[in-house]
């Protein structure tokens, strides 16, 4: 198999530095990596598989070096700058922000869900967000075997989800300092506001989930609505989703189908308290689901509990699965 030469943009960020991580646990065929950040992170060192690489400042010129694909996780207005730069000297952008995954020419994917948009790109492919992600990762194969008709999305999000500072905020809450990045204290509370509010009173991080999961799945009339909350959390997206299908179905072939599905975990053992919990998912790439049973309000309703680590499989993991599955594609 050929080696491939991989860039990392915002290498030193949380989601870098699980980019790194999740490359030194899987096996992709690299040759040359580099790493890039911003000005204040130029010079510094970055240890990957035992050897030391610099970091150098991300600039118009970085992309001039041969350099296959390119895992962006430095913000939007950092992709937008420079993710058509990079797609211009023939590199593949991977981008983990918001900038591109609601552009018509750039497919949004999940590997689990819609790796064959893969095949559509332009030179960049844009990776969901991570409430959306995990959601996704449980709900499509049971929208294949009995097609949804309305969902309803209720998340419970990590800190971690707003970066380092998040975890900072977290951590000074708890010691009683006021609240800088959130618009509440976090510590022993509840904040129904991620992103920032829109003209129909929801948040854009709801609007997110509505969109791509319309996107992903290639149906734009899909009814869904969305609850996103801030908790207090340090790593791990908990969702409460709610699905009506239109066709019925037998709940142990529910199970069969969620035990078989690529990415899935099921732990639903409620007679002994066990289910998802987002201290098991923190570090690991599975999604989780549990607490599944019907909703008995509707006919053809079912209530799932789904959990994972928003940094890994809510990022890092998603894209370098993206990136394994690009190289599938041109090994073919």
């Amino acid at each position: 198999m050929k080696k491939y030469d991989l860039a990392i943009v915002g290498a030193t960020g949380m989601v870098g530095r699980t980019f790194i991580k999740v490359l030194e646990e899987r096996n992709l065929p690299l040759n040359n990596i580099y790493f890039f950040a911003s000005a204040r992170s130029a010079g510094s060192a970055i240890t990957f598989k035992g050897k030391e690489y610099p970091v150098e400042e991300l600039t118009e010129q970085s992309f001039d070096k041969k350099i296959d694909i390119a895992l962006f996780s430095a913000g939007g207005d950092i992709s937008r700058i420079y993710a058509p730069i990079a797609k211009q000297k023939g590199v593949v952008v991977i981008d983990n922000s918001n900038a591109w995954r609601m552009d018509p020419s750039v497919p949004l994917i999940v590997p689990e869900v819609n790796k064959e948009d893969i095949k559509n790109h332009q030179g960049i492919i844009a990776n969901p967000n991570c409430s959306t992600i995990q959601a996704l990762v449980a709900i499509k194969p049971l929208h294949d075997a009995y097609k949804a008709k309305r969902i309803v999305f209720t998340t419970f999000q990590s800190v971690s989800g707003a970066g380092k500072s998040g975890c900072d905020e977290l951590e000074n809450s708890l010691k009683g300092l006021p609240a800088k990045k959130f618009p509440h204290q976090i510590a022993n509370n509840c904040i129904p506001h991620i992103d920032v509010f829109l003209d129909n009173g929801y948040t854009k991080e709801e609007m997110k989930m509505v969109n791509e999961t319309r996107k992903m799945f290639h149906e734009p009339d899909l009814k869904i609505t969305a609850t996103c909350v801030r908790v207090p959390v340090m790593k791990s997206h908990s969702e409460a989703i709610n699905i009506e299908f239109e066709k019925p179905f037998n709940l142990t072939d529910v199970f069969t189908i969620l035990k078989n599905s690529p990415g899935v975990e099921v732990i639903d053992d409620v007679n002994n308290a066990k289910y998802p919990l987002a201290a098991e998912a923190a570090d690991t790439d599975s999604t989780y689901v549990g607490r599944i049973r019907r909703d008995e309000s509707v006919e053809s309703g079912l209530n799932i509990w789904v959990v994972a680590d928003n940094v890994r499989k809510g990022a890092a993991t998603n894209a370098i699965q993206i990136a394994e599955e690009l190289i599938k594609i041109w090994e073919k």
